[in-house]
């Protein structure tokens, strides 16, 4: 892996993200990185990501996990399907467009999570992710995105 997060490249103007954005002070500050040819984002839910079962996430926060992880790994699948660097302009900004989530059984909060994603193909403005949300080899939930480009004039 690298050191610096994909979410490390965007400029201030795209980093107010409640999943992932360094200037949003109370979101999750997610980092997503290359692992070979599948990008990772680890994050550990505290006792205050409840859901309706004590001791377990809420189903939102798995969601919104794979949401961010994935499109910030549309964008790094951009940048070097294009063959540049992240953080070299013009930067590439992806929205999710699709996101199905299967919850396979509770997560666990508490715990580290690793979530994964797995480029399935990248065109010019749409990018297609498996992912899945894990931890200790125990799968909790998957989840099936595509991922579109924002345009350069899109307000942000």
């Amino acid at each position: 892996m690298v050191d610096q997060a994909f979410q490390d490249y965007y400029p201030d103007d795209f980093s107010h993200c409640y999943g992932c954005g360094k200037n949003n002070e109370h979101g999750y500050h997610l980092k997503s990185y290359w692992d070979g040819n599948t990008t990772v984002a680890r994050f550990t839910p505290e006792s205050f990501h409840t859901g309706g079962m004590p001791g377990k996430a809420y189903g939102g926060l798995v969601a919104s996990l794979l949401d961010c992880h994935g499109t910030a790994s549309a964008a790094a699948a951009a940048f070097k399907a294009e063959g540049r660097e992240m953080g070299i302009e013009p930067h590439l900004r992806f929205v999710t467009a699709s996101l199905k989530v299967d919850f396979l059984r509770p997560t666990p909060i508490d715990v580290e999570l690793e979530i994964r994603g797995e480029i399935i193909e990248v065109k010019p403005r749409k990018v297609t992710i498996d992912l899945s949300l894990s931890s200790s080899g125990e799968v909790y939930a998957t989840g099936h995105m595509i991922a579109v480009k924002l345009s350069d004039n899109a307000a942000i």
